[in-house]
């Protein structure tokens, strides 16, 4: 139940906020004023995030809504409505990256993928959307990448999910907009969590006789050094923190100097000349 003392009109809802940047982004959203409906597929994994909500006196609720479920998304959002009445804020961060080439990653890998990253937060949004637009205000968070505007070796299927999220939010910002709703994308560079932890890799992609083998080591050699240099998740929350609290914010923001630079060297140089970029910095020695 939500403690009494709780009477913060606007009402937040992060997917995936377990660990990693929907952990930061749950707590920075409640440390400014938002009753923070902190969501996971497992609530068991969220005794950290228990701890700081009752430690710190923090709206958070803890709940469980896995994005890949119609009935566990309708059910959470139904929960939602019932107790505070409105949805202000969601944020779609639930996801994961699958690695591996297309050739050693099976179909139930591939739908898995899209499953969660892609049509989990569709289904989210489309539950959402006509709280928001009776209310006439929201703000919709898709967790895209740098990977939505460019790619790297190896993470085809992750790279469709995050493209298609960009094109997806691109279109529906202009649906939505005349109802008072603004959708966000929020595009991090590499980031020191568990995100890298939890790579999936494809089921034929650590095998011996993988033809791709000897190139997927060179690409996991380059995701150990980017990640000992990057940014931690809070720097992604603040950010997040920073759009949904302004009146008109940006369709994108990018977080993180490797993004910026990565995207912009995208815009600047051919295909061609990206593409020898893209082999040199992932799959050289």
């Amino acid at each position: 139940m939500v403690p009494s003392s709780f009477s913060n009109d606007k009402v937040a809802v992060v997917t995936g906020s377990s660990s990693g940047i929907g952990f930061e982004t749950s707590v920075l959203l409640a440390k400014n004023g938002f009753h923070t409906y902190a969501t996971a597929r497992n609530p068991g994994k969220s005794q950290a995030l228990m701890d700081i909500a009752r430690d710190s006196g923090l709206p958070i609720q803890i709940m469980q809504l896995d994005v890949t479920s119609d009935k566990s998304v309708n059910d959470a959002v139904s929960r939602i409505l019932l107790e505070s009445k409105r949805i202000d804020i969601v944020v779609n961060n639930a996801g994961y990256a699958l690695v591996g080439a297309l050739e050693d990653t099976s179909m139930d890998e591939i739908k898995a993928q899209f499953e969660t990253n892609l049509f989990g937060a569709i289904r989210v949004m489309q539950v959402v959307l006509p709280t928001m637009r009776n209310q006439g205000s929201g703000k919709i968070v898709n967790l895209s990448s740098m990977g939505g505007r460019i790619a790297i070796p190896f993470d085809s299927s992750y790279h469709g999910t995050k493209f298609a999220i960009e094109g997806l939010s691109e279109s529906l910002q202009y649906e939505v907009e005349q109802f008072g709703i603004k959708i966000i994308l929020i595009e991090p560079g590499a980031i020191k969590s568990n995100f890298f932890n939890n790579l999936k890799p494809a089921s034929n992609a650590q095998k011996a006789g993988s033809p791709y083998a000897q190139t997927m080591q060179k690409l996991n050699v380059r995701f150990s050094s980017l990640v000992e240099n990057a940014p931690p998740p809070v720097e992604v929350a603040k950010v997040i923190l920073k759009a949904v609290t302004s009146e008109d914010p940006d369709l994108r923001y990018i977080v993180g100097d490797d993004a910026a630079a990565m995207i912009q060297a995208k815009r600047s140089m051919s295909d061609a000349e990206f593409g020898k970029l893209m082999k040199k910095q992932f799959l050289s020695q």
